[in-house]
């Protein structure tokens, strides 16, 4: 059987409506996405562990070396029917200096779909989300971000941090530099832009736009969805307890999620003890800091000013820079 590499790549950012997008696009019949969202494949400088069917899989292991082969990466895409549209969405490809140019020597005609939001609400909700699957240990946004220089230097880095790098926020919003690597590589006709809050507004023609870039059926029924929502870590002890149960990191954990195994059913657990677990690790997110987003606003003006210009689009005005002094 020949093995279809995508044809389109959903690029990020994360926190900025990928997965909504994914979603929809996974519905439409002249479009295949696979049952991984994001296979982090071209993102080589990216170690981020996927567990997929009861097994690892993988882009890297920790020590920097792949740990598939692309043959397996392909394999994700083997159930796409001949007439269909093959596409992946993994959100670090924006960021991934290295992505582009690997997504090119696979797939030279490649359409790119990139999604931007406003940096500080990003960052704020990346910082949110980071502290929900672990890799952030420290809850407070301010004192994050203060943390990068210490974490560039290999240190302050919380144990199950595999990919240090994402800890530095503030690189997460070069966003005229991740753009220009992309239409460089790819052309500006390949490569579409979209704008979170337009996405928000407005769902459904959003997507038609990603339809039409595409070039599928624009005009089919659509089942408009959020997904992945952000919120909080009450307890981050709390959190790493009931993680090291449920994965069975240590004797006790082991011991532990067997007992809960065999004394419930899996309707049980998946209809009152996940909901249960959910509901005591995690919680609303708490108020944003506003004094410290005016911070980063006034900080990343520069560049939404060169977004705006790049794109020749008002982001300025759109995301409330135009106030910030």
């Amino acid at each position: 059987m020949q093995r279809r590499v995508p044809d389109f790549f959903i690029v990020g950012h994360a926190k900025c409506g990928t997965t909504a997008l994914y979603e929809m696009l996974k519905l439409h019949p002249e479009i295949f996405m696979p049952s991984v969202k994001e296979p982090y494949y071209f993102a080589v400088d990216n170690p981020q562990p996927k567990r997929t069917s009861g097994r690892r899989w993988t882009a890297l292991d920790q020590t920097g070396t792949r740990s598939e082969s692309f043959e397996e990466y392909l394999s994700l895409f083997q159930e796409a029917g001949d007439g269909q549209r093959v596409g992946e969405a993994s959100t670090h490809y924006l960021w991934s200096p290295s992505a582009p140019a690997r997504i090119a020597a696979a797939q030279p005609d490649a359409r790119i779909v990139a999604i931007l939001r406003e940096p500080a609400d990003f960052l704020r909700s990346l910082h949110l989300q980071l502290s929900q699957n672990g890799h952030e240990t420290q809850r407070n946004f301010r004192k994050a971000m203060a943390l990068e220089d210490a974490r560039r230097q290999g240190r302050r880095i919380p144990r199950r941090s595999v990919w240090p790098r994402c800890l530095f926020y503030s690189e997460r919003v070069r966003y005229v530099e991740q753009l220009r690597r992309y239409r460089e590589t790819f052309g500006v006709e390949r490569v579409l832009v979209l704008i979170y809050d337009d996405f928000r507004a407005d769902n459904e023609t959003t997507v038609r736009r990603v339809l039409r870039f595409l070039e599928v059926d624009e005009t089919v029924a659509l089942q408009t969805m959020h997904a992945n929502p952000t919120v909080a870590v009450r307890s981050v002890p709390l959190q790493s307890l009931v993680r090291g149960v449920r994965r069975g990191e240590h004797p006790l954990g082991r011991a532990a999620k067997r007992a809960i195994v065999s004394l419930t059913s899996q309707r049980l657990r998946n209809e009152v003890l996940h909901p249960l677990r959910k509901r005591a690790v995690y919680g609303a997110p708490p108020p944003a800091d506003e004094r410290f987003m005016r911070e980063l606003r006034r900080r990343f003006k520069p560049e939404v000013a060169a977004l705006s210009e790049y794109l020749d689009r008002d982001l300025v005005t759109l995301w409330g820079y135009d106030s910030v002094e």
